[in-house]
């Protein structure tokens, strides 16, 4: 397992002042604590630092980490994807909100013409709902997050590769897409599964269970 430089300066870092807190270690690396959140990610999946609530983070010590790491690179975003829930960008505001608690998801991704498009979150509704929008009149394509604003993952790639971008670009989910052929356009995707949160975290505890 090959760490990058500043991974390898934050397991120093933790083994000379352990217990230290995230705010602590960014400060005396001198970035943001939102930077330093996918490299903690990564060490802590994997079990080199261990994450105490209300105390900071610790060396874990344990040396079965490397074999872990190579376990999660190894599982594809197809063998962990769950099905998506998605709706035509013409659906209604009101209609799509139903759609969402329906389904009890927290992003709906959104299709024209077979094509992903956009993609609409529970913060999305909650900022339409507030601003007055009339959401029987509304079309949840006005208040999407379109294409190729959209951050998404292909079948072949590791469910570790997923759970980065979803750390990084705090989502709750991604769609997996497979790219498509379309004279119009440059690139053009169909959505074809979702990988989540839960995924992740199924798989982690599957991981767990079977160790």
């Amino acid at each position: 397992m090959k760490l990058s430089q500043r991974q390898e300066e934050i397991i120093k870092l933790v083994k000379e002042h352990e217990p230290i807190t995230s705010e602590q270690l960014a400060g005396k690396l001198s970035v943001t604590r939102a930077a330093l959140r996918p490299d903690l990610a990564i060490l802590t999946m994997t079990g080199i630092l261990e994450a105490k609530p209300k105390v900071g983070y610790i060396y874990s010590r344990k040396p079965s980490y490397s074999l872990v790491y190579d376990y999660i690179r190894n599982i594809q975003v197809k063998d962990v994807m769950g099905s998506p829930v998605v709706v035509n960008e013409s659906t209604m505001v009101y209609d799509a909100i139903v759609n969402l608690f329906l389904n009890d998801v927290g992003t709906l991704f959104i299709e024209n013409n077979g094509l992903l498009v956009g993609a609409v979150s529970r913060k999305d509704f909650l900022k339409s709902a507030m601003g007055g929008t009339d959401m029987h009149k509304i079309p949840v394509g006005i208040i999407m997050t379109r294409m190729p604003n959209i951050v998404f993952v292909k079948e072949e790639e590791s469910a570790y590769e997923a759970a980065i971008k979803i750390i990084e670009h705090e989502v709750d989910s991604l769609p997996v897409v497979k790219k498509v052929d379309d004279n119009d356009k440059k690139e053009a995707y169909k959505i074809i599964g979702k990988i989540s949160k839960t995924n992740i975290t199924k798989l982690l505890v599957k991981m767990g269970e079977n160790s």
